[in-house]
Parts: C-alpha cells; structure tokens; sequence
C-alpha cells in the first residue's frame, strides 16, 4: 500500500495524503480541512498503510541540512541560484550541499537516493523534468521538496513566469515590426523552453502571424547547443529575420554560427536571448535578454521547502521576468555601438 494508492481513491494529491500522514502530533495540517484529514487516516488504517520509516525521519530527526540537485553547477544560472538557496539557508541556520545529475534520469534517481541517505531534512530539485513521473514517486514517499528553475506537475515550485518572458521577446520584435522569425527552443523536456517557447509562439498567433514548425528546434541549453539548433534554422530555407534563444548561452553559440554565414547580429537578424546572465552584457554586440530573478529564486525556493517542512501547503511561485533591450535586437543601439567603435 503506498501513499498514490490511498490518494487516487480520495481523489486526492500525492502531496496532500503524504502530509497528513506524515504530520508529527500537534502539528498543523493546514494543507487539508479536518473532513479530508479525518478521510485520509480513516482509509490508511482500513488498508493497513505502513509509513515509511526512512522518510518518517525526514521529518521528525532534523538535520538541518537541505539537498539540492541541478543539471549542471557550471552553468552560470543554475549557479546563481544555488547562491540564493545557500545564502537564504545560512539565515535560518540551514546547511546545504549540490549534486550534478547532468539531466539525466538514471542519474537522477540514484543521485536523489544519495541524498536521501545523507539524511536530509528536505530537497530541492532544480532539474525537474516536465513530465514529473520520477518526482510522483519522490512525493508518494513522503520526502519533502519543492523544485527552482523548472516547475513539473502539481508539485511546488519557485520559477520565473517564463511563458510571460516568452511573450515579452514576442512583443518586442513585434514591435520592431519582424514577422518572420524562429526560435531555439531548447530541451523539450525542460519547462523553461517549453514555457519560454509556447509564449512566444501564442504572442505572434494573437498577432495574425503562424511560426512554422521548421522554425522551431529544439538544443541543448549550452553554446554548443545553440550553434547546431541555428545551423539547423538556416539549413531549412529563407532567413527569419529574427531569432529567440531560450538560453543566454544558447544565443551565444547562434552568434557564432550566424557571424559564420557572414550574418551581422543587430543589422542582418535581431537575437534576443533568456536570463540576462551577467555576460549578455559584454558580448562584442550585447545580447538583448529577458532577465529572470535567478537569485532570488534560490531564496524564494529555500523558504518555500522550509514553509512546506512546517507542514504548509506548497505552492507554485512565478517570479516577474524583464526585457533588457540592446543591440542585438534594436537598430538605433546597434548603430550607435557602430558609430562608437569608429570613433575609438
């Protein structure tokens, strides 16, 4: 018998049977009404539910110390995250470690297993997987975790409201009146470039205007990724005259790939990358990007895990992205960087 079991015949979430049960005495349970709370233990001992003695300890021997999964640490976003998870846990007297599990679920799993004998107070998991199956089971045995970066399912999460951010690069090369454009949409397993892409997508639909599905491709969120999602673009007929990168680095290597056809970024096609990392700025012609919050994610994703190991609801947080216009996207930026590099 396990906890799914027991939620599918209330009707219930994983989530919510799992903090009934697993409430220590006296503690609150305002993630369910007294009706539901009442119906959740009836069920468990008409069925003989067991708990989990391991993850009975997740709860009742704190550790203080809070496990956090990533992609990859090289990366400069997830890293300003795990910045923010760590400096938000220092203030509560938390202590935190990191694992690579480089999007890979094999690596995930064992990698959460680890963990989980480390004897952790709770998770955060930062490279969720949009169709949330391994994350399911995580819950079904009571581990509390909230994920950062990217959400899946109905578990909680801290991320920042990318299909808006999507809509906002959308609108702006709307405005700047393109109408044939493509985008690198990253891993199709990630929420970021599925968020990030439907956005954008929906932006132009309102706007009477269809992006083919050849100009869609999917990469790798890194530079490699972006230089052979572009070559594949350029491969497939006439030139957009813009392209969206979901990844600032992801747009670094479009650059590469686009100054390799002879194309000049800012004059011959705009680009507008994602995230705003601190090296869009300084590129030979800066990266127009849609700026998401990743430290304070971090902090905001620690103080939700906290939140949901006092026994609260979790919930899912959408953080307010910002476009940062430059001249890889503008023309009047992209003539001014010209007429100041003749000068210098």
């Amino acid at each position: 018998m396990t906890l799914q079991m027991i939620a599918d015949q209330l009707g219930l979430h994983v989530s919510t049977v799992s903090r009934v049960l697993h409430a220590k005495p006296g503690e609150g349970l305002r993630a369910a009404s007294s009706p539901t709370v009442e119906r959740v233990r009836k069920l468990a001992d008409e069925l003989g539910y067991q708990r989990n003695p391991h993850a009975m300890s997740l709860r009742t021997q704190r550790s203080n110390l809070i496990g956090v999964l990533v992609p990859r640490l090289s990366d400069v976003v997830l890293a300003t995250i795990y910045e923010g998870i760590e400096e938000a846990a220092a203030e509560l007297g938390l202590s935190t470690f990191v694992i690579n599990t480089r999007d890979q679920p094999d690596v995930q799993r064992a990698r959460t297993e680890m963990v989980l004998g480390r004897r952790v107070d709770g998770m955060i998991f930062g490279d969720a997987h949009a169709d949330s199956g391994f994350l399911d089971e995580v819950a079904a045995r009571g581990v509390p975790f909230t994920l950062v970066n990217r959400r899946a399912g109905q578990h909680p999460a801290v991320v920042c409201d990318d299909y808006l951010g999507g809509r906002m690069a959308a609108e702006h090369l709307l405005e700047l009146g393109h109408e044939e454009v493509a985008i690198v949409a990253g891993e199709p397993y990630a929420s970021t470039g599925i968020d990030r892409t439907a956005g954008f997508v929906e932006r132009f639909r309102e706007a009477g205007l269809r992006i083919p599905e050849h100009r869609i491709v999917h990469s790798r969120f890194d530079a490699r990724g972006g230089r052979e999602g572009t070559e594949r673009l350029l491969a497939t007929g006439p030139l957009p005259s813009a392209l969206f990168v979901v990844n600032d680095f992801g747009a670094i290597g479009t650059i590469g790939a686009l100054r390799d056809h002879g194309l000049r970024v800012g004059a011959d096609i705009a680009v507008v990358g994602f995230n705003d990392t601190p090296l869009a700025a300084e590129l030979p012609v800066p990266l127009t990007s849609v700026r998401s919050p990743m430290h304070e994610m971090g902090r905001r994703g620690l103080h939700q895990l906290v939140r949901v190991l006092e026994g609260e609801p979790g919930e899912t947080e959408l953080l307010r992205p910002r476009l940062i216009v430059r001249a890889s996207s503008d023309p009047e930026l992209y003539a001014g960087l010209m007429r100041k590099m003749a000068t210098t």
